[in-house]
Formats: structure tokens, C-alpha cells, sequence
């Protein structure tokens, strides 16, 4: 017989599919709404949470995610992108100018740079499949970021999931117990915070 972690992991891999074929299925006109009220965000956010001279910690997109590149070329704050290792961790780096490189994923980051300690970062925005009102992220099953946010000093970084609308279940999402709630998402429809606890 199945153990309830199986149980969660198959609703889990079900969740993520069915959320893929509509996050995949969203127009352009969409994504250039969640960009734009990503900005809108930031001006709420970023007086909130940042500390001039910290990071605020962004993705590289893959398909099906909105791009939020576009807000590293008009500010003056620093940033950072994620690079995941063989070992399933991720850490944040600098992105600066440099040259980026492939991480374990196959997705481009600034491997050579150090890795950024947590208490550098004000903000962390991130991707995922899906999100529900509570707060908890469907991401691709690699753990990565539920490693990350285990930790005490990353998970008191506010950290918000860019997403569509579509993609916000209104039905608690399958979580296993090591899954924690995310600070709130940006829509196309705004900005939603929760508060997030362990």
C-alpha cells in the first residue's frame, strides 16, 4: 500500500500537469499584464521590504513564465538569479554584467560569482505552476526552493510567485508537510500578500 507521501506526490505530478497546459495555453497580452503590475508591485514592495544595497532576488524564465528581467535594466538596485547544483540546493549570485552560465537545471545563471548570504536579500520574486490562496507553490518537483525556505534566515525573506490568474487554484493544492507558504503572488490582476507562517 501506498504511503500518504505517494498519495501527495501523484496529486502533485497530476496539479502540475493540468496547471502546465493552462500556464502554456496564456497569451501574450496576459504576461505583458503580470509584467506590468509587477512594477506597480515593486513601488508598493520595495518601500516595504528593501534595504538600499541589498538584492532582490529574480528568475530566468523558462517557457511559460513571465519574464521579469526587464526590471534589472530600469533600477539602480542590485540583483540576484538563482543557480541550482547537482545536489538539488539552490543559491543565490550576483547579476551583474557577466557572463552567465548553465546550472545544474540547465537554466542561466552567474555561477562564478559568490553565493549571496540571505541576509543580503530584501525580496526574493519567483516562478512556479501554480499557487493557491493559502499561499503554497506547485513548482516542477525538484524541491529546490522548499530546501531553500526550510531555512530560517530565507524563509523571513518575503517572497512572492509571479504568476497568471488562471493559475491561482481556488482549491487547496496536495502539500507534504515540508511545503511552507509563500508571502503572496503578482497577477494579472495585482498584487495579493498573505501572511506566511511555518
Amino acid at each position: 500500500m501506498k504511503n500518504k507521501h505517494e498519495d501527495i506526490k501523484l496529486l502533485k505530478e497530476i496539479r502540475r500537469k493540468e496547471y502546465n497546459l493552462i500556464r502554456n495555453s496564456n497569451s501574450y497580452l496576459i504576461h505583458e499584464r503580470v509584467k506590468y503590475n509587477v512594477k506597480s508591485a515593486l513601488k508598493i514592495l520595495l518601500p516595504k521590504y528593501h534595504v538600499k544595497g541589498k538584492y532582490i532576488g529574480i528568475y530566468w524564465p523558462l517557457k511559460g513564465e513571465v519574464d521579469i528581467r526587464f526590471i534589472k535594466e530600469n533600477n539602480n538596485e542590485k540583483f540576484a538569479l538563482p543557480s541550482s547544483s547537482i545536489t538539488k540546493e539552490i543559491s543565490y549570485h550576483h547579476w551583474g554584467n557577466n557572463q552567465l552560465e548553465l546550472d545544474s537545471s540547465r537554466i542561466p545563471a552567474p555561477k562564478k560569482e559568490n553565493a549571496i548570504n540571505p541576509n543580503d536579500i530584501s525580496i526574493l520574486l519567483v516562478p512556479a505552476i501554480a499557487i493557491d490562496q493559502d499561499g503554497y507553490r506547485l513548482g516542477y518537483g525538484g524541491g529546490y526552493f522548499d530546501r531553500l525556505r526550510q531555512k530560517d534566515l530565507w524563509f523571513s525573506i518575503p517572497s512572492f510567485v509571479v504568476i497568471s490568474d488562471n493559475c491561482i487554484s481556488r482549491k487547496p493544492l496536495p502539500r507534504d508537510k515540508w511545503d511552507l507558504p509563500f508571502n503572496g503572488w503578482i497577477s494579472e490582476k495585482g498584487l495579493h500578500q498573505i501572511e506566511a507562517t511555518k
